[in-house]
C-alpha cells in the first residue's frame, strides 16, 4: 500500500507531499492543474524513463519518493531477501534525476538497477491508464483471472512443481540422447583403436624391458667374446690372476711373524681371492647362459616395432601412457553400453512424471471450466452497469501442449453489439471499452487475490450519468479490499471517495506551481457541486453533491 508520496522539482511541482488512504483515493482538479503530472511523477519510482527536461528548476535534481507498507506481502519480502535488501514492514523507494539527466534509484537507501526497481514495483502498484490495456489482451493475464476465481493456487503450485521436474527430466534425457549420438559416432573408431591394444596385449613396462633385452641380444657375440677373455685371464692364462694372488699371499705368509701389520694384509689378499673367484664364477655362468638367438631377436624386434608404432600413433613415449589410453578407451566403450540403460531408465521416469502432470493438468482444466459460466455472467452484468449494455464477454478454453500453467489456452472474446460474433479482445474492443472491462474484471478478482495498489488514470472518459455512478460503486467496493487511487472528472465517482485530493495551481515567486490538498466534507460538497454545474455551483448542485456522497 502506498502511504506517502513526496515529489520535488518535477514538471510544475516545486515540492509536494501527499498521504493516501488505504481505501479509495480520488484525485480531482481542473484540466491542466497537474493531476496526470502526479501519475507521471509516480511513474518515475515505478522505473519509467526520465530526463532533465522534467526538472522544475534546471539547476537542481528531481526527487520522487514513495513510502509503501508491505506487511503480510510474502512475495515482496522474498524479492527483498533475494536481492540482499532490507526486508522491513515498510519500504522507501526513491528516484533521483540529476540536472545532467543521470538517474539513480534506491530501495531503502540501497542503490538498485531500473530492472530491479521495475520488478519490485510491479508487485506494489498496478498502473492502469486510459489506453494502457495491453495486459487485458494477454493470454497469461486472462488465464490468471480464471485461476484467481477458481482459487486453486495450491493445485497450480503442485502442478508447476511436477511440471518443472518433468521438464528437467526431459532436458536430462535429451542431453543423454545427444551424448549417445555423439558417442555412437566415435564408438566405431574407439573400437578399432581398442582392438589394436587388445591384439598387442601390452604388459606394464614391457616395451622398456624389451628394448633393453634387444640391446643385449643384438650384441650377444661381442659380449660373449669379452666375457671369455676375462674368464681366461682370471683362471686359465699361463699366469692366471687368481693364481698370482695366491702366490703373493704365500710370500706374505713367510714374513707374517716378523711384522705385526702383515697378517692383516694377508687377510685382505685372501678376501680379494674369494671375491675374484666369485666374479669368475658369475662370468662363466653369464657366458654359459648368453647365446645368440636369431628367432628371439626377431620376435623382440617385431614386438618393439609394434609398440613403437602405437607410441607414435598416440603421441606418447612410455608403455604406462599407452596402458592409460587403453583404459580410457575401455571406459568410453563401457559408457556407450551404459547409456542405453540410463536412457531407458530416464524414459520410464519421464513417462511416470508425465502421467502425474497430465492428471494435475486435467484437474486444473476442470476447475477452470467451472469458472467460465459464472465469470461470463458476472462480467456481463457489470458491463451493463458501467454503460455497456450491449457488450458481452466470452471465455474460450482450448487444449494446448503442456506448459508451465497447464494444458490450456484461455482467451477472452468480445462482442460489443450483441452481434454474436465474438472476436479477440485485441481486435475489436476500443480503449474506453477495454478500460471499463478491466475495472469490471479486477473488481471480480479482488476478492480472490491480493492485488497491489490500483491506480486508474481517467479510465472513466466517455461515460456519465448512471454509468459513471456504477463505476463509482464498483471502485468503492474495490477500495474496501484494496487501495485504489483514481483520477477522475466524474462527480459520481468523486462522491465515493474515502479520501478526496484536490489538485490546483498557484503562483509562487513568479512561477506556476501545482499543489494538492485533502478536502474536508464541506469542501468535497463544493468540489463535487462544481463538477456538476460549473464554477459557481447552484443550490441544486450542492444538494445533489450531498446526496451523491450520502448514497
Amino acid at each position: 500500500m502506498l502511504q506517502k508520496l513526496f515529489i520535488q522539482n518535477y514538471a510544475i511541482i516545486a515540492s509536494l507531499e501527499i498521504s493516501f488512504s488505504k481505501k479509495l483515493n480520488i484525485i480531482t482538479g481542473e484540466t491542466g492543474a497537474g493531476k496526470s503530472i502526479l501519475v507521471g511523477a509516480l511513474g518515475l519510482i515505478l522505473g519509467e524513463r526520465a530526463d532533465s527536461a522534467i526538472l522544475f528548476n534546471a539547476q537542481q535534481k528531481c526527487i520522487v519518493e514513495g513510502n509503501f507498507s508491505i506487511a503480510g506481502r510474502k512475495d515482496i519480502h522474498q524479492f527483498l531477501t533475494e536481492n540482499d535488501l532490507d526486508a522491513e514492514k515498510e519500504i522507501i523507494i526513491r528516484r533521483e534525476i540529476g540536472a545532467n539527466g543521470k538517474s539513480r534509484a534506491f530501495i531503502n537507501d540501497t542503490p538498485v538497477t531500473l530492472a530491479q526497481l521495475k520488478q519490485l514495483t510491479s508487485l506494489l502498484v498496478d498502473m492502469h491508464q486510459q489506453f494502457d490495456t495491453l495486459e487485458l489482451g494477454d493470454n497469461d493475464f486472462q488465464r490468471a483471472v480464471i485461476d484467481a476465481l477458481a482459487g486453486h493456487s495450491d493445485l497450480i503450485n503442485k502442478y508447476q512443481t511436477l511440471y518443472r521436474a518433468y521438464s528437467n527430466t526431459q532436458k536430462e534425457l535429451a542431453a543423454l540422447k545427444e551424448l549417445q549420438s555423439d558417442a555412437n559416432k566415435a564408438s566405431d573408431y574407439n573400437k578399432f583403436l581398442f582392438k589394436e591394444f587388445e591384439d598387442i596385449q601390452l604388459k606394464e613396462n614391457e616395451l622398456e624391458k624389451l628394448d633393453a633385452e634387444l640391446q643385449i641380444l643384438g650384441n650377444a657375440e661381442n659380449i660373449k667374446s669379452t666375457l671369455s677373455k676375462v674368464s681366461y685371464q682370471l683362471n686359465e692364462n699361463d699366469e692366471p690372476v687368481i693364481q698370482q694372488l695366491k702366490s703373493l699371499t704365500n710370500l706374505l705368509q713367510s714374513a707374517q711373524n716378523h711384522h705385526p701389520a702383515i697378517p692383516a694384509l694377508i687377510n685382505r689378499f685372501q678376501s680379494v681371492q674369494i671375491e675374484l673367484r666369485d666374479i669368475a664364477g658369475e662370468i662363466e655362468s653369464l657366458n654359459d647362459k648368453l647365446n645368440f638367438d636369431a628367432e628371439r631377436i626377431q620376435w623382440v624386434s617385431d614386438r618393439v616395432a609394434q609398440g613403437y608404432k602405437l607410441l607414435k600413433k598416440h603421441g606418447v613415449q612410455t608403455t604406462a601412457e599407452l596402458l592409460a589410453i587403453q583404459n580410457n578407451l575401455q571406459q568410453q566403450l563401457d559408457k556407450v553400453l551404459h547409456l542405453d540403460t540410463d536412457i531407458a531408465a530416464l524414459e520410464k521416469k519421464a513417462a511416470d512424471q508425465l502421467k502425474e502432470v497430465m492428471q494435475q493438468a486435467k484437474a486444473l482444466t476442470a476447475n477452470r471450466e467451472k469458472q467460465v459460466a459464472p465469470f461470463e455472467k458476472q462480467t456481463n452484468k457489470l458491463l451493463e452497469q458501467v454503460g455497456m449494455p450491449n457488450a458481452r464477454i466470452k471465455v474460450q478454453i482450448t487444449t494446448a501442449p503442456l506448459h508451465i500453467s497447464g494444458a490450456d489456452e484461455i482467451e477472452f472474446l468480445f462482442d460489443a453489439n450483441k452481434s454474436n460474433r465474438f472476436e479477440s479482445l485485441k481486435k475489436v474492443a476500443s480503449g474506453g471499452e477495454l478500460s471499463r472491462l478491466m475495472l469490471c474484471i479486477k473488481s471480480l478478482v479482488a476478492a480472490s487475490v491480493q492485488l497491489p495498489t490500483l491506480i486508474f488514470d481517467e479510465i472513466d472518459s466517455g461515460i456519465s450519468g448512471e454509468a459513471a455512478r456504477q463505476v463509482g460503486i464498483i471502485m468503492k467496493a474495490l477500495g474496501n479490499a484494496h487501495q485504489v487511487i483514481a483520477i477522475t472528472h466524474q462527480p459520481q465517482i468523486a462522491a465515493k471517495a474515502d479520501l478526496h485530493l484536490f489538485v490546483y495551481k498557484q503562483e509562487k515567486n513568479g512561477k506556476i506551481n501545482t499543489q494538492v490538498k485533502v478536502l474536508s466534507d464541506a469542501e468535497r460538497v463544493d468540489a463535487i457541486a462544481r463538477m456538476l454545474s460549473g464554477e459557481k455551483p447552484t443550490i441544486t448542485a450542492l444538494e445533489n453533491a450531498k446526496e451523491m456522497m450520502a448514497s
